[in-house]
């Protein structure tokens, strides 16, 4: 079963961050959060990837062609008599990371339809953003998602809040503080989606189709579209403050996201 992650953004609202690498580039820890979100996949047995690049794709593509060179400790020969010899290995060998270019100017419906030929055969696919982790429950999703029987299923997760929250009583007097409050209204979509292929009947190669509106609309009418309510861990990385909150969890060791 493959996992689609949407790589091609610009990236806009983060440009103060890093305006040189594609957004799923940006560094939390030693790892961009592209590579967090396939170990958080992987946790759960789902190796088999397909990236759909934009903006900057030759970053990210660079990135996994010269993977090994980059994680692994080896021995080579200057005058290249003999092969790179790799001492060691990671636990991200038995992968399949298919990078596929989606153009630079693909909304992210467009970019969906065009890796069609890339799930083969298979009946299902999971697809998400290459800009947000959590600690969501993958086997149970798939569960979730495989006893309803609908074309697609959307994570539902409870928006972080941005500002510190307040609670106070009649007389203004602060009772309660927040500095990174869940949000208590209603949930927004995650990512985290789990689609079956006649997902693909609803989107067509047209540049401006953005996944999250004509297509999920007409799933909705179409009553094929379903909730995975999680109300753990859900971040993305939208903004500098957000990079930082993100960076600071894995730096204490207080990543949810990450297996220890």
């Amino acid at each position: 079963m493959k996992t689609v992650i949407l790589c091609g953004g610009f990236g806009t609202r983060i440009r103060d961050v890093a305006d040189n690498i594609p957004k799923p580039m940006i560094p939390i820890g030693p790892y961009p959060v592209l590579l967090h979100i396939m170990k958080y996949y992987a946790q759960f047995g789902h190796k088999d990837f397909i990236l759909c690049l934009g903006h900057q794709g030759d970053v990210i593509k660079n990135f996994f062609v010269n993977y090994k060179n980059r994680t692994q400790d080896f021995t080579l020969s200057l005058n290249n008599t003999r092969p790179i010899m790799y001492h060691t290995r990671t636990e991200e060998m038995d992968w399949n990371v298919t990078l596929a270019d989606t153009g630079l100017s693909a909304l992210t419906g467009a970019r969906v339809k065009q890796i069609e030929k890339y799930i083969g055969q298979d009946d299902e696919f999971m697809l998400t953003y290459g800009d947000g982790v959590g600690d969501v429950d993958i086997t149970a999703l798939l569960a979730f998602h495989r006893k309803h029987g609908k074309i697609l299923t959307v994570t539902g997760v409870n928006p972080p809040g941005r500002f510190g929250e307040l609670a106070g009583d009649s007389t203004g007097l602060v009772t309660e503080f927040n500095e990174k409050p869940q949000s208590a209204g209603g949930r927004i979509s995650g990512g985290f989606f789990v689609c079956k292929r006649a997902l693909f009947t609803y989107l067509s190669e047209r540049n401006d189709l953005v996944f999250e509106k004509e297509p999920l609309r007409q799933l909705v009418a179409d009553k094929q579209m379903m909730m995975y309510e999680h109300n753990g861990f859900w971040q993305p990385m939208d903004t500098a403050r957000e990079y930082a909150l993100l960076n600071e969890l894995y730096a204490e060791g207080k990543a949810p996201w990450v297996k220890r």
